[in-house]
Formats: structure tokens, C-alpha cells, sequence
């Protein structure tokens, strides 16, 4: 006895999953579609569900804790041993906080994405990219800007030696690499010029200027030894 195909036209008949298929078919709706539509939906309510359950975690381990922003709100600074109190949204970083509210325009912004240190200042005499970090994360730290490390009226030793070699050229470096040069000789005050290579790895100089960079910093560091 020979088989019968699934719809055989001359029984008259319809097998009747051929047939629930197609009617799924013509609604717009496949077996598959069910099933991927289904098991996506299944995936969905589970991750709202580990959303809804962390929120709530979280609602109530936040107790005590203030929320800033989204508007201007009150930050006080403390920048080149002076206290600054300034209206910043949330989201302003530490150089757009100095060199916008409070025109210290010393410190560069190049790349604005952490990059090249044309930006960089202290944190508590540790050299930071202060275009990566919030000026609300700066607050209860001392800031030191390039306006700061000089005396009154008097260059700071660093800066006369990039001045006397010449270790600076087009100057939107510049900045950032006394900085990281005066970070160094601040933590070290006898350094190599391996050292001030590694103290300035992170610092792009379009110009070239690294051996005077480097010249300038050891002949601070041969001062400083001579003293």
C-alpha cells in the first residue's frame, strides 16, 4: 500500500498540521516567528525582572546619598591653594570647570578625550587628564593648575629651563608637559632621562620637542642636585 503525501489532491484531504500551518501562514504568523518571538519575549521579561530587582536593591542602599543635577548646582573647588565656589552641571569636567568658570586658560584642551595630557594638572600633586575627569570629582582634593606651581612673580625652575632650551615650539604642550615634568621632579628629584622619558610617555608633541623636553628637566634635576 503506497503512502500517502502530506495533501494529496485527489484524497480531498488536508493533513492537519499542513493546514494549520498555512492558516498561521496567511495571518501573518510562521511556527518559527512564534517560537523566536516567544523566547525573545521570555529573554525580555527576565532582564526586567533583574532590572526591576536591582533598582529596588539599589533604592534601598541609596539612602543618605544626594543625586546632582541634571541642572547647574553649587561646587566648591580648591584650586592653586585658593577655595572656588561655582555653578557646574554634573557632567562638566574639571577642564571646562577651569578654564570656562574660572579663566584659568593655562590648561589646554587638545583632544578633549584623554589622549595627548595637553590637559594636564594635580590631583593632590599627581598628574590627572582633566578633560577625563569631573570637576565634582575634584572636590575635597587640592587642584594645582600651571598658574599654580609658579611664585609670585618668579617662573617656576622648570619653566625658565624650557624657556633657556628652547622646549617649546608651537606651546599647546607645553603646559601639560611641565606638569608631568614638574610631577616627576616633585617624587623624584634626582631622575633619569629614562625617567623623564616615562614621566612624559603619555604627552603628544605635534612639534617634536622631547630631547629639549628632556635636556630642560635633567638640567632642573643637575640644578636641584648642585643646591
Amino acid at each position: 500500500m503506497a503512502k500517502r503525501n502530506q495533501h494529496d489532491p485527489t484524497s480531498g484531504e488536508e493533513n492537519p498540521q499542513t493546514q494549520s500551518a498555512a492558516d498561521s501562514a496567511r495571518n501573518g504568523i510562521t511556527r518559527r516567528g512564534f517560537l523566536k518571538g516567544a523566547g525573545l519575549t521570555a529573554a525580555g521579561t527576565a532582564l526586567l525582572d533583574g532590572v526591576h530587582a536591582f533598582s529596588s536593591e539599589t533604592a534601598g542602599n541609596r539612602k543618605g546619598v544626594t543625586e546632582l543635577g541634571p541642572g547647574p548646582v553649587p561646587v566648591r573647588l580648591h584650586v592653586n591653594g585658593a577655595e572656588h565656589v561655582v555653578q557646574i552641571e554634573p557632567r562638566t569636567t574639571l577642564a571646562e570647570a577651569l578654564r570656562i568658570h574660572l579663566g584659568m586658560t593655562g590648561t589646554k584642551i587638545i583632544c578633549d578625550r584623554g589622549v595627548c595630557s595637553g590637559c594636564t594638572v594635580w590631583l593632590d600633586k599627581m598628574p590627572v587628564n582633566s578633560c577625563m575627569t569631573l570637576a565634582v570629582d575634584a572636590v575635597g582634593h587640592q587642584v594645582t593648575t600651571i598658574e599654580g606651581i609658579a611664585g609670585e612673580g618668579e617662573l617656576h625652575p622648570l619653566q625658565a629651563a624650557f624657556v633657556r632650551h628652547d622646549a617649546m615650539q608651537c606651546g599647546f604642550c607645553t603646559p601639560g608637559m611641565v606638569m608631568s615634568c614638574a610631577a616627576l621632579l616633585e617624587r623624584n628629584a634626582s631622575p633619569s632621562e629614562q625617567d623623564v622619558r616615562q614621566a612624559v610617555s603619555g604627552n603628544l608633541c605635534r612639534c617634536g620637542t622631547y630631547p629639549k623636553v628632556f635636556a630642560a628637566t635633567l638640567d632642573v634635576a643637575g640644578s636641584t642636585r648642585n643646591a
